[in-house]
């Protein structure tokens, strides 16, 4: 099937959206140092996941709070790098910016590591 030019012209854009999406993210891995310990930290509880035999139900609350986590860090980071591009003196909104996108990851981190609790104790605890 050939593809013509329209579909080409429609095509090629998203690809290309998608490789700035990725060098995004691998930035973040590279220089954010909570994003490569929410990184690590996934890893671990992916491993834990298929250790346990966790439920389906179970792998989608495991997978949402891994997403949402990586989602968050991600805005939060971006938020950052624009009020660092907007000023360089110190300035109390700027400030506030900065703490609320990282006051909202750290929310989402407490509730990530209820859901794991919640999900991960009762296995563990049937180990002994």
């Amino acid at each position: 099937m050939n593809m013509d030019s329209q579909d080409k012209k429609k095509i090629f854009p998203l690809i290309h959206s998608f490789s700035f999406a990725i060098a995004g993210i691998l930035n973040a891995l590279k220089n954010e140092r909570n994003m490569r310990i929410h990184a690590f930290s996934s890893i671990f509880v992916l491993f834990a996941s298929y250790f346990f035999s966790i439920t389906k139900i179970e792998w989608l609350f495991i997978l949402i709070a891994i997403g949402g986590m990586f989602a968050l860090e991600l805005m939060n980071t971006a938020i950052e790098r624009v009020v660092d591009l907007a000023t360089l003196d110190y300035h109390p909104l700027a400030k506030q910016a900065k703490d609320l996108a990282a006051g909202a990851v750290f929310v989402y981190a407490i509730l990530s590591v209820i859901i794991g609790m919640v999900i991960f104790l009762p296995y563990f605890f049937s180990l002994f």
